[in-house]
């Protein structure tokens, strides 16, 4: 086991670039969800950049405490693959909820896309 102030400093550099790397991602989506005009247009920057982020930390921290351990530590991949996983679905479904709203108000929105068919022959 390396101590603290015994790692090589390619680590420390390579840490410290995805680390602000991640906040670069963190900063492009909150100007993003800034500028954007609409709901529907709002969701992919911050969801994008939070994912992207996120990657960019589990990655800094499976380098460093790799370097640490003096071996492989990758619990830390858990949180960006269920990132991966939930924030497209949870997108998906702040959508549906939005687009369902402005149909109940009465708002002109694209066509309702349904499984069932309405045909008389069916």
């Amino acid at each position: 086991m390396i101590n603290v102030s015994e790692l090589p400093l390619w680590v420390e550099v390579l840490v410290a670039i995805l680390l602000l790397l991640s906040s670069l991602f963190a900063l492009l989506g909150a100007i993003g969800l800034l500028r954007m005009k609409d709901f529907f247009q709002r969701m992919h920057p911050p969801a994008l950049a939070s994912t992207l982020g996120a990657w960019c930390v589990a990655l800094a921290s499976i380098i460093y405490f790799s370097t640490l351990k003096s071996g492989p530590v990758l619990h830390g991949w858990l949180i960006p693959i269920l990132l991966s996983i939930t924030v497209p679905v949870t997108t998906l479904l702040l959508a549906r909820t939005s687009l369902f709203r402005k149909r109940m108000a009465g708002e002109d929105v694209p066509a309702e896309v349904s499984s069932r068919r309405t045909e008389s022959g069916s």
